[in-house]
């Protein structure tokens, strides 16, 4: 059966071997006309928290995405979408962050993934299929929320 919620959705790219950061902004590409492999590409550099440098989770990037793609600027002068994109990307942080402790990588995975040992670790541990897919499944989950508020 085809995933019909983005979260559920979100969670299925990320089973199939896309990045946190890609199956979060996948998910919700159709909705926003994006088109899915640009979503992919535009989301590619961003997983492990971005480049694997264990800053940003990636699921909270590609959230970021998604809502810069809504409630973005394209006017330098457009204040009013400037606050709102902004006031929509720090609620969304602040949920997140509560519902996990930290929006880095290495806080949320507990090991150091820019690091040749930390990764190995990581992967040794399946913390990638183990922890990843929740942070993907509540970034995609408190997207929507956000979305419909």
């Amino acid at each position: 059966m085809k995933p019909t919620r983005p979260a559920e959705q979100a969670v299925k790219h990320f089973a199939d071997g896309y990045l946190c950061s890609q199956s979060v902004f996948m998910a919700y590409a159709e909705q926003l006309d994006v088109d899915r492999q640009i979503a992919a590409r535009v989301a590619s550099p961003f997983g492990a928290g971005i480049a694997y440098m264990g800053t940003t989770c990636g699921a909270v990037t590609g959230a970021l995405m998604v809502l810069g793609v809504r409630y973005g600027h394209d006017d330098p002068e457009d204040e009013e979408a400037k606050e709102r994109v902004l006031e929509k990307a720090q609620a969304f942080l602040s949920e997140f962050e509560s519902l996990h402790g930290s929006l880095r990588c290495r806080e949320l995975l507990g090991r150091d993934v820019s690091t040749d040992e930390g990764l190995d670790m990581a992967r040794q541990e399946n913390l990638f299929e183990t922890r990843c897919p929740r942070f993907v499944e509540d970034a995609a989950r408190l997207l929507g929320e956000i979305l419909e508020s």
